[in-house]
């Protein structure tokens, strides 16, 4: 019966398993070739050389754009966990309602690009925030701050990234059952004991896959930076798809591509370290070596 099966799922999996080969590993691979090429006016030469690596290790703007996207990312990424993490935990353990749910999908309908010149109205100098605090006497002239920073992008990409944060989480906690948690309280686990002791443990790899979509989405956005950023709010995501489409270096843009790709692998292994050394995340041992 066994065999049936696997045969099977393989079967019903392999349709998009062949489109991520063709579609994302194939790309990926040829992209991987190209960042050893070179590049000479607007032309990509065949080579084999580590000058694109490099020169990108070794340029103090490309540390400066990785820098910031990574804390960008990171800060993003930790302020939509902590407010997708109730959400959540409210949809799958309190309400038997989906209209939250249905509300959270609804922002989906609006343009990606209406969202961020939305913000940019909101946070101008002739915007609405700016405008309640000169009329509260909080200011007496418009704060140029708000826009074109590093603020105006974790704003504007938390809006943007929270519905998808908070459908993560909500999946990871739906394979907890709730006995559990009234078990915890029925121990005498405080809600916030319960949610530490037995929710985010089973939950730890749902939500760390939640905080690294999101931190991976946020470092690698370029848009939102080139609107709303400024000269403080620049990411390697920018800087990346500038040496595609401006300079035509599309080698030194692949070598970048994958630096950061290796910046996203460490900062995993990162939290994932901190999650087992604080407890949280709980190595599972294979059900079959469970028994004695």
């Amino acid at each position: 019966m066994k065999a049936p099966s696997m045969r099977m799922g393989g079967l019903l999996a392999a349709p998009a398993v062949l489109y991520m080969v063709v579609f994302f590993v194939v790309p990926s691979l040829i992209l991987f070739v190209y960042s050893f090429w070179t590049a000479a006016s607007y032309r990509i030469v065949p080579d084999f050389v580590f000058s694109n690596y490099l020169n990108s290790l070794m340029s103090p703007l490309f540390w400066k754009v990785t820098i910031n996207a990574i804390l960008i990312g990171l800060v993003t990424a930790s302020i939509t966990l902590v407010l997708a993490v109730p959400v959540g935990y409210y949809l799958v353990y309190v309400s038997r309602s989906q209209v939250i749910l249905y509300l959270i999908l609804i922002t989906w309908f609006s343009s990606y690009l209406v969202r961020i010149y939305a913000w940019r109205t909101l946070l101008g100098t002739s915007g609405v925030l700016n405008t309640i605090l000169i009329q509260a006497g909080i200011v007496d002239t418009p704060v140029g701050v708000f826009l074109f920073s590093r603020f105006a992008v974790a704003i504007t990409l938390i809006h943007i990234y929270l519905p998808f944060c908070i459908l993560l989480v909500v999946s990871s906690l739906s394979e907890i059952k709730k006995d559990l948690v009234d078990a915890a309280r029925d121990l005498g686990a405080s809600p916030l004991g319960a949610f530490f002791r037995v929710i985010a443990p089973n939950a730890a790899n749902g939500l760390v896959g939640a905080f690294m979509l999101t931190f991976v989405m946020v470092a690698g956005d370029y848009v939102t930076p080139q609107m709303l950023g400024g000269s403080s709010g620049q990411t390697t995501g920018l800087l990346i798809a500038d040496q595609f489409r401006k300079t035509g270096n599309w080698p030194l843009g692949a070598a970048q591509a994958f630096l950061m790709f290796l910046v996203s692998i460490a900062i995993y292994f990162a939290v994932m370290g901190l999650g087992r050394a604080t407890g949280l995340v709980v190595k599972r041992r294979p059900i079959g070596k469970a028994g004695g």
